[in-house]
């Protein structure tokens, strides 16, 4: 599958090695971790709602644009979902391709559309004890 969601540890090697192809030149990653701070907060954990269906749907549907767009030759996009600790490995986009411009222009591609069209809901638990839902949205259009 291209694009998933799971309740468990991304496994970045496996992602890594389900792209792997002898006839791509470039691999491009990106890993998303939990950090320490947002916008002022102290940040302890991150909770992460999916709705599945239309998410794995959705972030398909983003895959194949990018294959479309940019000629790429493997892509998959593993997000996380549930309660997760600073360090993780919150989202995982492996692109390869024959030639280093098409991954990294496919890579960033897919990780600003998963933020921005996926019904995916992230709630950040701060030192402080308050918790609150933020735009996953906003980090998208920040860069973040």
């Amino acid at each position: 599958m291209r694009f998933s969601v799971s309740n468990t540890a991304i496994d970045v090697a496996a992602a890594k090695k389900a792209v792997t192809d002898n006839s791509c030149g470039a691999l491009v990653v990106f890993e998303g971790w939990i950090r320490d701070h947002n916008e002022g907060q102290q940040v302890e954990q991150l909770e992460y709602e999916v709705y599945r269906p239309v998410a794995e749907k959705e972030g398909t549907k983003i895959i194949d644009e990018a294959f479309e767009r940019f000629g790429v030759s493997n892509a998959v996009c593993i997000h996380r979902e549930g309660l997760l600790e600073l360090g993780e490995v919150a989202v995982i986009v492996c692109v390869s391709s024959p030639h280093r411009d098409a991954a990294f222009d496919a890579c960033r591609y897919i990780i600003d559309q998963v933020k921005t069209r996926l019904p995916i809901w992230k709630k950040e638990h701060y030192v402080s004890g308050i918790s609150e839902w933020v735009s996953c949205e906003h980090c998208a259009a920040a860069g973040g």
